[in-house]
């Protein structure tokens, strides 16, 4: 048996060797298409990306891109930054009060938004369009020029502080959530790739992190709509996911060597042809193209006589008109009048030289009524 196993995987590995060199040709030759990226995720080096801002805090800041819901937002350590820019996808009331209990547990959230209205009961108000560079000002007076759009100002609540603003209003806010803060950006766009050096962009992005303090600095890339169903898996270490896989493809190796089968097992046509229905049905045309009748009757009585003894327990060896007593305390959808007739009618036709095709019909089914009582059990 190994020796034949042996010789099957021999003959497999010219076409395994085969498919490896087609697959590594394809690898090797692919050149995927440019990739359209949506805009501020923290992967993207497009113009409209974050990627340059998040690679300098990956430096600084040991930042992470975060893709989970926030119910699974590490809750236990203090002083992280979740950064949100322009976010898309919180729409639950559950996820508003999640990213509010993160907060409240210590940590902080920098929420960069053109309209950041709906998000923790924050409100803006339109103004007419300013001229570029636009100049910010903080608590000390300081200036600061940025070279992006700023359609709307924040309307801040008694208790929110103003970090940053211009002659239009409120741009920049930082409000108490618990133990934690809610940072507000009015400006998106003052981190892309394509802004973020330009005049003092970064410098007032730094200043509202700095702010924070933070021991960790997490992207919120779940507000995009940047997870998929892997998601719940890639919580767990990249080793244990690896590890995971290799075992699991070990495992069906071994069982395969071993010779385990999977899926269900098929009895071969020649075990089970004989005594199908289909044989049954072709015996049963022959006797009735024959007329052999009362043979087809004897024989379906010794079938059902082997049923008897086999479920009831009556013996084979009775005859059918000794049996009444047997089949009274079984067949109990029959009087006991009605058995013996039956019994008497049987033991009558079986022993008739020739039945007609009604007479062969009627026993024929009244057969058919006793085996079926006596297959229920």
């Amino acid at each position: 048996m190994m020796g034949k196993r042996g010789s099957l995987l021999r003959s497999w590995l010219p076409f395994v060797g085969l498919i490896t060199v087609f697959i590594a040709i394809l690898i090797i030759g692919y050149q995927p298409e440019a990739r359209n990226y949506p805009k501020y995720i923290a992967s993207s080096p497009a113009p409209t990306g974050v990627k340059a801002i998040y690679t300098f805090l990956q430096d600084k800041k040991s930042a992470k891109e975060w893709v989970h819901p926030p119910k699974v937002l590490p809750k236990s350590a203090q002083g992280q930054l979740l950064i949100m820019v322009e976010p898309l996808n919180i729409s639950k009331t559950t996820e508003m009060k999640q990213y509010e209990e993160f907060m409240e547990a210590g940590n902080s959230i920098l929420l960069l938004s053109h309209i950041p209205d709906g998000f923790f009961d924050l409100k803006t108000a339109a103004i007419k369009p300013v001229e570029k560079p636009n100049v910010l000002e903080d608590e000390e007076k300081n200036t600061y020029k940025v070279n992006v759009n700023l359609p709307n100002r924040l309307i801040p609540s008694k208790k929110d502080k103003i970090l940053l603003n211009d002659k239009e209003g409120a741009v920049a806010i930082q409000r108490a959530v618990g133990k934690g803060k809610l940072y507000v950006l009015v400006s998106p766009e003052l981190i892309t790739n394509s802004e973020v050096l330009k005049e003092d962009n970064l410098t007032v992005f730094l200043k509202i992190v700095n702010d924070a303090g933070p021991s960790a600095v997490l992207f919120d890339e779940y507000v995009h709509g940047e997870r998929s169903a892997l998601s719940g898996a890639l919580v767990y270490p990249k080793w244990f996911l690896l590890l995971v896989l290799q075992g699991t493809i070990a495992t069906a190796i071994f069982l395969w060597l071993k010779g385990k089968r999977f899926g269900p097992v098929y009895a071969p046509r020649e075990e089970s042809v004989r005594f199908s229905d289909e044989g049954i049905r072709a015996l049963a045309a022959w006797y009735i193209r024959g007329r052999r009748y009362g043979d087809s009757i004897k024989i379906q009585a010794d079938y059902t006589k082997q049923k008897l003894q086999e479920k009831w327990r009556i013996p084979y060896s009775i005859p059918w008109i000794d049996a009444s007593d047997y089949l009274e305390r079984k067949w109990t959808v029959k009087s006991g009048e009605e058995i013996k007739e039956f019994l008497q009618g049987l033991s009558a036709v079986l022993a008739k030289d020739g039945l007609n095709k009604q007479e062969y019909l009627l026993w024929s089914r009244l057969l058919d009524d006793l085996r079926i009582e006596v297959e229920k059990g």
